[in-house]
């Protein structure tokens, strides 16, 4: 097991960095990266691949909400994507390497590697190995992470000394209509902590006042939560998480 560098418990995570399109800054845009890390915020982006094998930082499975253009994001090439203006910016969808030269080591920076299979299966692989190539030397506060247990496990293939965790939920059906309530049911009880060899877990804020994610804070498992997106809700938060992932707001930085 990597264990998560004790920068990701102190600075509060900007969700998709620190984005307001108000200000020309899309989430997971360069703008937005840039502007967590001028105001001294970790950084939380997420990643998706191109049809071509690249990373790109990107949330989204289709381009509609946050492009002009419609489509799976794997259906296009790397080059098509950054020429993909984002809504609300001046710039095209980033590459994961553009990203890290972008915060090389100011800030933490948290990755959150989407899910490829679809129904959080075994059918990964290749997003995370075209993770690690993009990684490979980085040295300071980085630590990827997914919902898909799966991935998690191809992570500590790809990149053993990378911090790794699990992203966390209640998985409630309404907010996951597509994934089946067997696996929402193993999912929700994190069995795969020991096995793939996770660090830190983000947890959902609305459910962090759960027994799994007191067991696992008890045995000194390090809590992040999303997303948080004022001051009270940290406030509450922070009754269980270490840190927060922040949005639509300014949180404070601890002395």
């Amino acid at each position: 097991m990597t264990m998560l560098d004790s920068s990701f418990l102190k600075l509060p995570l900007a969700h998709r960095g620190l984005h307001d399109v108000s200000d020309a800054r899309p989430e997971n845009s360069r703008a937005a990266i840039r502007a967590a890390v001028a105001a001294g915020y970790g950084v939380e982006i997420d990643l998706q691949m191109s049809s071509d094998g690249t990373a790109m930082c990107f949330h989204d499975y289709d381009l509609g909400r946050l492009t002009e253009e419609t489509g799976p994001i794997r259906q296009r090439s790397a080059a098509d994507l950054g020429n993909i203006r984002l809504k609300g910016g001046e710039e095209g969808i980033p590459t994961f390497a553009e990203i890290l030269e972008i915060v090389d080591g100011q800030v933490p920076l948290l990755v959150e590697i989407k899910d490829q299979d679809g129904l959080m299966g075994s059918n990964v692989g290749r997003l995370e190995q075209a993770a690690a190539r993009d990684a490979q030397g980085y040295q300071t506060s980085l630590a990827f992470m997914s919902f898909n247990p799966h991935s998690v496990a191809a992570l500590a293939d790809a990149a053993p000394d990378v911090p790794r965790g699990i992203v966390t939920d209640g998985y409630l059906a309404e907010d996951w209509p597509i994934l089946p309530a067997r696996i929402r049911d193993t999912l929700r009880a994190i069995p795969d902590f020991d096995r793939v060899k996770a660090s830190f877990i983000s947890h959902q804020a609305s459910s962090l006042k759960t027994t799994v994610v007191a067991d696992l804070k008890d045995k000194g498992v390090p809590v992040l939560c999303w997303t948080i997106r004022s001051p009270e809700a940290e406030a509450q938060a922070r009754e269980v998480a270490d840190n927060v992932t922040f949005e639509g707001y300014l949180a404070k930085i601890p002395a």
